[in-house]
């Protein structure tokens, strides 16, 4: 049986190092994108998203403006609303998302059809284009917002909307021309999953079962779908249609390694993930833990980024993982965190958490500035600013987050992650709840018709200390249950006390589970050593030979120019000093800085400029200091790594 996350308004987190993230999304994020989305941010790329409403509302006269999926990120924007108003009521915020939600269904055809894009360009030609058009991409994100604000007002308006849409492409969907076809940019079907869970309509589901099963058989839709007499040319790419970049190369249980565009891959995983525990199929389980094992031990980054190349935004080969150039979207970083955590959910197995959790603490938080307000759309491994220049192989790196992007899908899709980050915590099923992040949080739950109250402190990441203290209503005999508690891998000489008697350390798939009559103020102590570590790549990963990578507990940590001088590519690490770590609140909102002896090539025998010469390599000796990679460009503009030369 699969558990469930708790609902947001059952959990308040309390964490010193997510606070300043978290505490962002309602007084920062928030506002600060929905001027964007109304195209006034000033000195940033233009959105149009509010526009487009308006012009296919009747509002107001004009052309559509901007990518042909520009409506997700207000769908995006709405869903981060959604969850924020959970645990931060805000009644003028829901009037604005009550009128936003007003303004989607002025727009939306008679039919139910929503899609700004095609109503304003290319009426009465909906779906012709399904492999470029993203019109059930984009339904999808409504969807999921529409769910998402219904589960938390209580309100139907956008509910009823995506419904009246879900209807229609459940019918067009079963009808001869389309008995084959499937989505260009996966997300309605798992989108459609959600629908079906919050009405009750099995259709939803099915239609979500049969897009997937559906994917990468014979004939190709997608393949075929530019010879169809009525294809309507959205983008005009000469180019022919890659089937591994959009999933469509294999039938979905026939595929064994992660191929094409991250984000694609990691929304379809998601829906395969909730399919196969909707329909106990064994077989597409399966096939999501090969294609798991093939992203996490072949082809994702040590910070949780996939998706290594600039070109199609895609995976490419196993191990093939350049730190120059790399892509590592914050999108599909995001995929990435929702794909484990479906598959914690079904099998209960932390190790699929460790990468939810790796994801999220690097480069999701990565993407986003430490005031809210400018976003990386690609999170590098390395950074050289005067390299990063349009119209090169490097054009898709940017030095600096920015304020907006004309695609940005990015942003809100961080603002809806970290809104939502009460559901990664914990999951709950009938009278056992799974700790999954250790931070700082109060979990409200039941065990059968008995009403507990879960009181988490963290230390970490800078610590290993973590304590959970248990309210019951019942002091005198207590509430049965079971707390699962993840031990995670990197934490070293663990100890579990509860009420200060030591347990033993028996865990299940990576969780301590601790089942026993629970008393009013019950504690539950779990402590370990999280030392700073030298990492290794696999030698087969051919960028990283001869280097290493600090990593402490969860966090990958990195050289900033700000702190080690220019040219970072001239340094070395000494792997046989110890490291030392510090604290310092006043820097980045308070973070562990980690220092390493190393060695510096020394410059000062090539000042005559010459470019090649047979001079001897000399060093000089330094000190190295690493900051968190999730804090990196919130200061100085300047160079970054993260893989660093190693030296004996």
């Amino acid at each position: 049986m699969r558990t469930y996350s708790i609902d947001l308004a059952d959990v308040r987190i309390d964490d010193a190092f997510w606070n300043k993230y978290i505490r962002l999304v309602t007084k920062e994020i928030i506002p600060y994108q929905w001027n964007a989305l109304n195209d006034r941010v000033e000195d940033a790329d233009p959105s149009h998203c509010i526009s487009n409403f308006q012009i296919a509302a009747g509002l107001k006269e004009g052309d559509f403006e901007g990518w042909v999926f520009q409506d997700t990120d207000l769908a995006k924007w709405l869903e981060a609303v959604a969850y924020s108003l959970s645990y931060e009521p805000n009644q003028e915020l829901e009037a604005q998302a009550d009128a936003a939600i007003e303004l989607i269904g002025k727009a939306q055809e008679e039919n139910g059809y929503l899609n700004t894009y095609f109503s304003i360009k290319e009426p009465g030609k909906q779906f012709k284009n399904l492999k470029e058009g993203h019109e059930l991409y984009t339904a999808g994100h409504m969807i999921e917002a529409a769910v998402a604000y219904y589960k938390v007002t209580g309100k139907d308006a956008f509910l009823k909307i995506v419904r009246k849409n879900a209807d229609l492409i459940c019918d067009i969907f079963h009808t001869k021309p389309y008995e084959n076809a499937v989505p260009g940019h996966e997300e309605i079907e798992l989108a459609l999953v959600k629908l079906y869970e919050v009405t009750g309509e099995k259709r939803y589901l099915q239609m979500a079962k049969d897009f997937v099963d559906r994917r990468g058989t014979r004939p190709n839709y997608l393949s075929e779908e530019s010879s169809h007499l009525d294809f309507v040319d959205v983008w005009h790419d000469a180019n022919p249609y890659v089937e591994t970049y959009g999933q469509s190369h294999l039938p979905v249980r026939q595929q064994k390694t992660a191929e094409g565009h991250a984000v694609r891959a990691m929304y379809l995983y998601s829906a395969m993930a909730d399919l196969a525990d909707a329909y106990d199929d064994g077989t597409l389980l399966e096939a999501c833990e090969m294609l798991y094992q093939n992203v996490i031990g072949k082809r994702m980054y040590i910070t949780g980024g996939i998706g290594s190349s600039g070109f199609m935004e895609r995976f490419t080969t196993d191990y093939d993982l350049p730190n120059v150039g790399n892509y590592s979207e914050s999108c599909a970083s995001i995929g990435l965190a929702m794909f484990t955590s479906r598959m914690a959910q079904i099998t209960r197995d932390a190790s699929y958490i460790e990468t939810m959790e790796r994801a999220l603490m690097n480069t999701v938080l990565s993407g986003i500035a430490m005031d809210g307000k400018s976003f990386f759309y690609v999170n590098p491994m390395e950074v050289w600013p005067p390299a990063c220049m349009d119209f090169t192989s490097m054009g898709h790196v940017k030095a600096v987050r920015q304020k907006w992007f004309g695609c940005a899908c990015c942003p809100p899709n961080i603002a809806r992650t970290l809104a939502s980050l009460g559901e990664y915590a914990s999951f709950v099923d009938s009278n056992q709840i799974y700790i999954n992040l250790l931070l700082g949080a109060k979990y409200s739950v039941k065990f059968g018709e008995q009403a507990l109250t879960l009181t988490a402190q963290s230390e970490l990441p800078w610590n290993g200390k973590y304590a959970l203290q248990i309210h019951s209503a019942d002091a005198k005999s207590g509430t049965c249950g079971t707390v699962s508690l993840r031990i995670p891998t990197y934490a070293v000489h663990p100890v579990v006390t509860v009420n200060k008697e030591v347990v033993s350390l028996e865990t299940e798939k990576g969780y301590l589970n601790l089942n026993r009559y629970w008393k009013d103020g019950d504690v539950i102590e779990l402590s370990f050593e999280m030392p700073p570590m030298l990492m290794h790549a696999n030698p087969l990963v051919r960028a990283d030979a001869g280097k290493v990578c600090i990593v402490k507990g969860p966090l990958v940590y990195c050289l900033e120019e700000t702190d080690n001088g220019e040219n970072l590519a001239s340094l070395y690490v000494e792997e046989n000093t110890p490291l030392e770590e510090f604290f310092e609140s006043d820097l980045l909102g308070g973070v562990t800085v980690i220092k390493a002896k190393g060695k510096r090539i020394c410059g000062k025998d090539w000042i005559d400029g010459a470019l090649y010469e047979p001079r001897p390599v000399t060093f000089e000796d330094c000190e190295l200091t690493f900051v968190p990679y999730c804090n990196w460009g919130n200061r100085k503009t300047g160079e970054m790594l993260v893989w660093v030369n190693g030296m004996h």
